[in-house]
Formats: C-alpha cells, structure tokens, sequence
C-alpha cells in the first residue's frame, strides 16, 4: 500500500511539472487604450477592479512597449515578435486590402499549435480580410470578431470628431458603421450591434474556454474598443457622452472579470499565463472619447512615450511571482518568444525575430532586460524614429532629442548638447540595427493581380 501511495504521490508530481510546461495562454488586447487608463497606473476616475486584482496576483510593467504605434502594425509585430518593418506590414490596413500578413509568418498561435494547443481568436484582427490572411490561416482553429477597426465602413454624412462622436453616442447609432462579423471565415453579420458587441465576444471567450479547459488552450482576445465609436452594454449606459471612454473601459474590465471566474470555476486558473495589455496609446484627438497617457508625451500615432508606453499586466500563479512591479523594458513582441520558452518550441532558425524571452522578470522583476543593451527600437513609418538603451531614449529626427527617462518619463528636458557622445553612439547603433533589420526584412502577402 505504502508503494502504492509513493507511485501515486510521484505520479502526481510529474504530472503538475507537465502541466506547469503548457500552461493555458490568455492575451486580452485593449485598442487605443492610453497608459494611465487602468486603475493600478493611477486612473483618477477609471474604476479596474478584476485588471487591478490581476497587477497584485501578478506583476505590473511600468516600462512596456506596443511594437507600433497604431494598429495593424502594432498587432502583426505581437503576434509574430517582430517590428513591423521586417515583416513589411503597414501602419494601418483598411477593409477589401489587398495586403496582410503573410501566411508564412510563424505566430504565437502557429507555436502553440506544435504543442497541440486548441487556439481561437475573438475580436478585432486587422492585419488582413483575405482568405489568405484571416485568423484561420495564420495558426487560430477558430474565429469570431471584426477583421478590421471598429470605425471604418463609415456612413460618409458621419463624421469622427469629438462633437460627431458624442451624437453617436447619444443615439447609440451602431448602423451608420457598415462593418462586418466573420465567423471563421464567413460573413455572419452585417452591419454589426456594437452596443452588444463587447458582451458577445466575452461570451465568445467563456464558451472557448469551457470547451477547451481539459487541454492546453490559446485565447487571442482583442477588443474593439476603447478605439472610437464607443459602445457600451444598456445595462451600464449614461447618455453624458463624458462619461463614454470611462464606462468603456469599466464594461472591459467586467469582461476580464467574467473570464477570470470561468477560469476558477473549471479550476485552470493556477496554470493559465493570462496578459492584458494595449495595442497603442490614447487617441488624444478625439478629447473626451479617448484616454489619457499621463504623465507620458503625446499618444497614438507618435514615437513619443503616450504613444507606444502601453499598461500592461500578466498573471500566472504556477510561473511569475505575485505582486511584483517591473521598471525594465518589455514589449509585445517579447511575448512569442516568451511563451515558446515556457512550452518548449524552438524559435525558427530560418528567420529572425526582435522579441527576447523574458522568463527571467517572472521570478525577479529586478532582473535586467534583455532589452537593456540591446536596445528597444520605435518604428514609424518602416523606419527607426528614436531608440532607447538603458534609461535613456533618442528621438533620432533632426533635430535631435535625448531624454533619461528615468528622471524625465514625460520628454521635457532635451540632453542633447550635455551628452553629444551619447547621441552618436545610440543614433550609430539605431542606424545599424535598422540595416541589418531592412537586410532581412521578409514579405507582405499580397492579393495576386488578376
């Protein structure tokens, strides 16, 4: 019996050090969400209850980057671990393009499926409407959401400033956007609800993950908001247009709460890596319909802190250490190679990626960057407009500017003339990244021409 008992108790050991290898995957990506819109990074007013919960189970990074600066590029660049710019992706892709992410590329979702992992995207995707480019040929078994932003399709006698916006809002005229739900690959709705939009992807979420909690599962759930329009469910509606981005982001931190109970109930919540994050920061010209990225610079669309500076909190009680706070760099695209560390996959020998695995912030928060001498580079426009190494940022366009972020987090107070050697040696090592980078830049699917 005793044998019985010590067979059974080493069973039970190497089955937990089995699982603790493929722990369930859960990215929540929020769109144009700005860095002090949460509460655990300082939202006067913005009340997060289940995000903040997950920044004390977990670990809050203060330094973490988006790859881009808006949207398709900044989510091809998390999916693949690359910079735009290698993979050839524009900033923004508009519905019917005739370009998207290439099919060759190597996803998150294309590494976890080695491991035999159930995976599903639900929401906005935005690197392509093609067969070709869809979800479902770059590694996702399944899709349910919006291929592109939640605003195009638009009725051309609507505008998209910040008076247009608060009228939508009023009326809740969802119909004037003439956009599209695919299930898969097909057409299901047109155009969409999205008063109810936020509520059925959360749906969407539960059902996945209820079907698939009996083996390692891949949820890729990317929101169509905070990017204007902005809708909310009735059940927490008020007609004070002021009051939109607020309950905006209230109604998607219910939604992580809803998934974080369904992961307690079926008991997976201990070895599921669950991210949130955003995929650029705050869409400041649209005032009180975007968000706020204090104490940053600037927002979405810039090189600047408020534009690439993202909040970001992972959870994962069977790997990262509760209640830390990162200061180092991380970014969206240490994400792939990240999780291809903990699942045992060999990242591609054929191809190089810019993410490094950052495992090693898990367990001490304190520990360096990989990023740290190595360097993180801001693209805009396919080319490297400032880099940061250490705490210090260079905005490479003429004239230049040089920031210690570590004193100066909002890039008020150029350094330039004090330190002219540093400048020279970041611009020198930014100008030689971006030729190696541009050397083995790799191809945009493209519609073949009839």
């Amino acid at each position: 019996m005793r044998s019985l008992f010590l067979s059974l108790a080493i069973w039970i050991v190497f089955a937990v050090a089995a699982q603790a290898g493929t722990p369930n995957v859960v990215i929540i990506f929020a769109d144009d969400q700005g860095y002090q819109d949460l509460g655990c990074f300082g939202s006067p007013n913005i009340k997060t209850p289940h995000i903040d919960g997950l920044a004390k189970q977990g670990i809050r990074f203060t330094d973490f980057y988006s790859g881009y600066c808006v949207c398709s590029a900044s989510r091809a660049s998390l999916l693949t671990g690359s910079y735009q710019a290698r993979i050839s992706m524009p900033g923004v892709l508009g519905p019917r393009s005739k370009v998207g992410l290439h099919p060759n590329e190597i996803t998150i979702a294309d590494v976890l499926k080695q491991k035999d992992y159930a995976t599903c995207m639900i929401g906005k995707w935005h690197v392509g409407d093609k067969p070709q480019t869809l979800p479902t040929a770059q590694g996702f078994d399944t899709y349910f959401g919006l291929p592109y932003s939640n605003d195009m399709a638009r009725q051309k006698d609507w505008g998209n400033d910040a008076d247009s916006l608060d009228k939508i809002w009023r009326l809740k005229k969802f119909d004037i956007y003439d956009n599209e739900i695919y299930r898969d690959k097909k057409i299901i709705e047109k155009p969409v609800n999205q008063v109810t939009l936020t509520d059925r992807y959360t749906d969407e979420a539960v059902k996945f993950i209820d079907a698939n909690h009996h083996k390692p599962f891949y949820l890729h759930f990317c929101h169509a908001m905070p990017h204007v329009p902005l809708f909310v469910g009735d059940d927490r509606y008020d007609p004070d247009p002021k009051e939109a981005y607020r309950l905006t982001i209230e109604h998607i931190d219910h939604s992580v709460g809803r998934i974080l109970k369904t992961l307690d109930d079926l008991g997976v919540a201990d070895n599921t890596l669950l991210i949130y994050t955003s995929d650029n920061g705050p869409w400041l010209s649209k005032k009180h319909h975007g968000g706020s990225a204090l104490p940053l610079r600037a927002g979405k669309g810039t090189t600047y802190e408020g534009g690439m500076r993202v909040p970001c909190v992972m959870r994962w009680p069977a790997g990262i250490v509760e209640n830390q706070i990162c200061r180092e760099v991380a970014a969206t695209i240490d994400i792939l190679p990240t999780i291809a560390k903990i699942v045992g996959v060999e990242l591609p020998s054929d191809r190089p990626i810019d993410g490094r695995e950052i495992t090693g912030l898990f367990k001490n928060a304190n520990a360096k960057s990989p990023h740290a001498s190595e360097g993180f580079y801001y693209y805009g426009n396919t080319k490297v407009e400032a880099v940061r190494i250490g705490h210090y940022k260079l905005h490479l366009k003429k004239p230049a500017q040089l920031y210690d972020l570590s004193k100066d987090v909002s890039e008020e107070h150029n350094l330039t003339e004090k330190f002219p050697e540093l400048v020279t040696s970041m611009t020198r090592q930014a100008d030689n990244y971006h030729q190696k980078l541009i050397s083995e830049k790799r191809p945009i699917w493209r519609e073949p021409v009839k």
